[in-house]
């Protein structure tokens, strides 16, 4: 598939979940099991922590549940066993499919804890690595979930703006290994990853900035874009805010922002004020792509 002028309709599915153009920005609640994420006020540790919060995400608008049991944070030292990751994960979906109807999205790019998510019931897989491990898009076709994909390794920069077209090369790369392994087009979703780029030789940060800026030019790809700055360090830069929380303001008006300028999905921590500040922005807006 050739993708190159932007596309005059964007549909597609994350789970049950149709998004894209015309059709109300969706929003993904984000609940971690994982006691290394960078923002604590994430993590659900108990069963009844999980249930409750998901419980009040689907109750303020959440269309879908994204669960994440190992930190994907670059710049933190993360890493745990690929067992345990699974089993964190296992135990969080079942939670939250024990309390509510709304697709289950796993955050996580290795085999096990994948295999274990669909079989507590998750129907999207968000692979922060942009299919480092093409694995995963085979258990994405073999079980018919969903995908996000995320842009991962853009290499050596010279400029912030030089970084659009990089991530665009790398999410094609990434959308060709999910169709040669049989994914469903239509299931396909594409993040830019904002936070992610910090090996580029330039300042990260301001590749977040151009990579929000330029949203519209994702279109040539031709999928629902999801977007995900919630409590991001690039709002602590610009907002002198060191701690993830105090940043809820400036992920807010990101999050307007990305949605004026052509976001299907929003990724938040925070589901009920980024409800009231996506339904503005969408209403402001000119037209709805």
């Amino acid at each position: 598939m050739k993708w190159g002028a932007p596309v005059s309709l964007i549909r597609g599915f994350l789970g049950r979940v149709e998004a894209g153009d015309k059709l109300p920005t969706r929003i993904i609640g984000v609940i971690n099991v994982s006691p290394e994420s960078f923002y604590k006020g994430s993590i659900k540790m108990s069963y009844e922590e999980i249930v409750e919060t998901a419980l009040y995400m689907v109750k303020s608008g959440a269309d879908i549940i994204d669960v994440g049991a190992m930190s994907t944070a670059p710049y933190l030292q993360t890493y745990i066993d690929e067992e345990e990751e699974a089993r964190r994960i296992r135990e969080a979906i079942e939670a939250v499919k024990s309390s509510i109807d709304v697709p289950v999205s796993a955050d996580t790019h290795r085999v096990k804890p994948a295999l274990e998510a669909v079989k507590a019931g998750a129907e999207i897989i968000n692979d922060v690595t942009g299919l480092s491990n093409p694995a995963i898009a085979e258990i994405v076709a073999e079980h018919n979930l969903s995908l996000i994909i995320c842009a991962r390794n853009l290499g050596k920069l010279s400029s912030p703006r030089e970084a659009v077209e990089s991530t665009l090369k790398v999410l094609e790369r990434s959308l060709k290994i999910a169709l040669e392994k049989n994914v469903d087009i239509n299931r396909i979703a594409i993040d830019p990853a904002i936070g992610f780029h910090r090996d580029t030789g330039i300042d990260w940060w301001k590749i977040d900035l151009e990579l929000i800026r330029s949203l519209e030019k994702f279109r040539r790809l031709g999928r629902p874009i999801v977007i995900g700055v919630s409590r991001k360090s690039f709002i602590g830069i610009l907002t002198g805010k060191e701690k993830p929380e105090d940043r809820l303001f400036g992920s807010k008006g990101v999050e307007a922002i990305a949605v004026f300028l052509g976001a299907h999905v929003i990724r938040t921590h925070d589901v009920p004020e980024a409800v009231d500040v996506v339904r503005v922005a969408e209403a402001i807006r000119k037209t709805n792509p």
